[in-house]
């Protein structure tokens, strides 16, 4: 961890994130810096700032940017109460209180309080939060009246402001609520933990079919369990435990450079082959000849159709996304049509189970 001191000489406001230009000696290597004002308050251009270096330090994508850790300000402090108790980002120096929706304090506190599950509603647990837009596109394409929540979990970016796609999703009606849980934060709706989240979009947000994933920034470590996309299956099992519907996305590429993420990612065969108790609704997008053989060897010999459900389902074209892009990896759609294909059959699917 490498904690530098800077000066703010530009700041573009977008509301719950705010993005900066620094000037520092040189031991700050060139990168924009992202505040989140919940947790620090609004910057300055002027204002003498912390910022964790480490990601950009070390050359990562996955959190790589600077961050403001704290303003320096003497004699000002910061104060935002939330009028609930329950602690996000535990036991570091930047937690915070949010009203979670479970907690006492919340009005929804005694709906929660009483046993229930998701009665059959459909979930789309995604591997990736890319696959977040082409699912909930395809979703509301055919359904555009029903309600849709989307449930960020903690296993990737804790901060929902970070994901500028789920921002625009809100505004363009893609999404109609939002909820961050575990150590996750900054959602519409706070949650302790994923159950109660999908109890929640159920119950409280009314929704009719939820969306789960990581935030932006996937991990992975080239081996077998060491990767963010496990936290798929774990969705997998959360949804069934409460008596949901489980729709998996199958993560495939067929222009991804890497070998382990070419054809079906090894991510979906640990996720789906080994960690998932429970069983899924599966689909799988209509491919051309030379992409569909090779897949279909892969889900063959992955195991994958000896637990979970499949489902053919064919997507003549992506759906509208309300002129929001798609972008997976730094490729579009025109790129990687397939890994946006199996996205969209997911979303095509919920509605098909929702009825």
């Amino acid at each position: 961890m490498r904690l530098v001191q800077a000066t703010v000489t530009a700041v573009s406001d977008l509301g719950d994130t705010q993005r900066l230009t620094l000037e520092g000696d040189a031991r700050v290597p060139s990168a924009p810096a992202i505040c989140y004002p919940v947790l620090t308050g609004r910057c300055l251009v002027g204002d003498r700032v912390v910022v964790n270096t480490t990601a950009v330090d070390l050359g990562l994508g996955t959190g790589g940017a600077h961050f403001v850790v704290a303003r320096i300000a003497p004699g000002e402090l910061y104060e935002a109460a939330s009028g609930g108790h329950i602690m996000k980002l535990r036991y570091t120096p930047l937690q915070h209180d949010v009203l979670a929706v479970e907690e006492p304090a919340s009005p929804d506190h005694d709906v929660l309080a009483a046993p229930t599950d998701l009665d059959g509603t459909p979930v789309v647990c995604c591997g990736l939060h890319s696959q977040v837009l082409p699912v909930a596109a395809a979703f509301k394409e055919r359904r555009p009246d029903a309600r849709l929540a989307y449930v960020m979990t903690d296993e990737a970016a804790l901060p929902l402001a970070v994901s500028r796609v789920v921002a625009e999703m809100r505004a363009a009606g893609l999404i109609d609520v939002s909820y961050t849980c575990g150590q996750a934060f900054g959602g519409e709706v706070e949650a302790v933990t994923l159950h109660s989240a999908l109890i929640a979009a159920r119950i409280v947000s009314d929704a009719d079919v939820i969306v789960v994933s990581i935030g932006p920034g996937n991990v992975g470590t080239a081996t077998a369990f060491g990767h963010t996309g496990v936290a798929q299956a774990e969705a997998i099992n959360a949804v069934a435990a409460l008596s949901g519907t489980p729709v998996a996305v199958l993560r495939m590429s067929f222009a991804d450079a890497r070998p382990e993420h070419r054809g079906l990612s090894h991510h979906t065969v640990t996720a789906l082959g080994r960690v998932a108790l429970a069983a899924a609704d599966v689909p799988v997008p209509t491919l051309p000849a030379q992409h569909a053989t090779p897949l279909e060897d892969a889900l063959r010999t992955s195991g994958i159709f000896d637990r979970h459900r499949r489902h053919d389902v064919p997507v003549p074209r992506l759906p509208d996304t309300r002129g929001i892009e798609m972008r997976s990896m730094g490729r579009s759609a025109d790129d990687d049509p397939a890994f946006f294909e199996a996205a969209a059959a997911a979303g095509y699917l919920a509605t098909d189970i929702l009825g």
